[in-house]
């Protein structure tokens, strides 16, 4: 998840108030799409919608729950649709902190049908494969329901039915500390998915839901593989033959994965480098090198952030600084997060990102071909498949 972003800082218990302000108040220029951006497909397989200034300009609370808006306005929209973007798995539901997991997504998921409600010439909740193309035919942004925790699940599996009846379909098992269906990436035992965990997988399966492996333990992840009757899918992670990091992946996680007709995701994420500071050539590295593992027809995107950039970066250090501080009070954080993390690719954001990667495949000699199933093509492939 981008521990960036106010769905996060909200679990934290630092929430901010929610703002309106479009991208004219603000004395944005809001750039037109390309071409390319225009006429292809472009899935985020985890990411953000809504605008990560809100959180730096209004007056924050120590109140979770008098956070009442997504951090979506007029802005938000306008640089999605700037950018091409057409669907985003945006996450919703409890990911870690105080709050008791199960009240805590209800009222989330509420939250989200409201602004769905309030903006239904912008937005479309995507429910099945074809209402990602219906929303590219309909110049609406696709939304697409999905937890990066399974938590809220409890000790019943029949909450599966719960969620994918409110319209939820996607569900990460774990988050990166261990829960009660499996050891998290950051959880050195790495011991797999519990006998919990296959039960909840099996109700994912009969229900038609993404089983999303991101934050997953390596062993975790293998299991989920396996036992799955459907294929699974990692929304957004690196490549740790890449950059040796607990969030990324092994190529054996990559390749059963995709041999299984899956799904992987690359991140834009400070994961991709030693250093935390990684830039476009890295995305890039790493996108091939998964390709390379995977397969042209099962690897995409998850940024794991947002297309609304940062205006003031000198204010965000102090604020990103604080929360990476939180995190790792809380047992969230993952190795990598430093005090001077970002959590994006410093010159892979705002509007342009799509465009700019996409001349970076075309420079690598990626096809047009190609590029479009990474962009979205193959994303929507695996969505056919799982949910019709």
């Amino acid at each position: 998840m981008n521990f960036g972003n106010r769905r996060e800082f909200l679990a934290m218990g630092a929430a901010a108030a929610a703002g309106s302000v479009s991208a004219q108040a603000l004395g944005k220029t809001v750039p037109k799409a390309a071409k390319g951006a225009k006429n292809m497909i472009i899935v985020n397989a985890l990411g953000g919608l809504e605008n990560p200034n809100l959180a730096l300009t209004q007056p924050q609370s120590d109140n979770p729950v008098a956070m009442d808006s997504v951090g979506l306005d007029d802005r938000t929209i306008a640089d999605a649709r700037a950018a091409g973007l057409t669907a985003v798995n945006v996450t919703l539901g409890y990911v870690g902190g105080p709050q008791e997991p199960y009240e805590e997504t209800i009222r989330t998921i509420a939250m989200w049908d409201d602004v769905l409600r309030s903006r239904p010439n912008d937005l479309l909740r995507v429910e099945k494969a074809d209402d990602i193309q219906r929303a590219k035919s309909e110049n609406r942004i696709g939304v697409i329901y999905g937890f990066q925790n399974g938590a809220m699940v409890g000790s019943d599996p029949s909450r599966v039915a719960t969620f994918a009846g409110l319209g939820v379909r996607v569900i990460q098992l774990t988050y990166n500390p261990r829960n009660q269906l499996g050891d998290g990436s950051m959880v050195k035992e790495n011991k797999g998915l519990t006998d919990l965990g296959r039960q909840v997988v099996a109700e994912l399966n009969k229900h038609r839901m993404m089983v999303d492996l991101s934050h997953s333990g390596q062993n975790t992840c293998l299991d989920a593989a396996r036992v799955s009757k459907a294929p699974i899918s990692i929304n957004h992670t690196g490549c740790r033959a890449l950059c040796d990091l607990p969030r990324n992946k092994t190529d054996e996680e990559l390749k059963l994965v995709a041999d299984k007709g899956g799904f992987v995701g690359i991140y834009f994420m400070p994961f991709l480098k030693a250093d935390s500071h990684p830039h476009a050539e890295d995305v890039v590295a790493h996108i091939d090198h998964a390709v390379n593992v995977c397969g042209e027809d099962c690897v995409g995107i998850g940024t794991d952030g947002d297309v609304t950039a940062i205006d003031d970066m000198n204010l965000y250090r102090s604020f990103i600084e604080k929360q990476i501080a939180d995190r790792a009070r809380q047992g969230l954080g993952a190795t990598g997060e430093t005090p001077d993390t970002y959590p994006f690719v410093i010159d892979l954001r705002g509007p342009d990102q799509f465009r700019k990667l996409e001349g970076l495949l075309k420079a690598k000699g990626y096809s047009e071909a190609r590029i479009e199933k990474i962009m979205g093509k193959n994303f929507l492939r695996y969505a056919k498949e799982i949910w019709g």
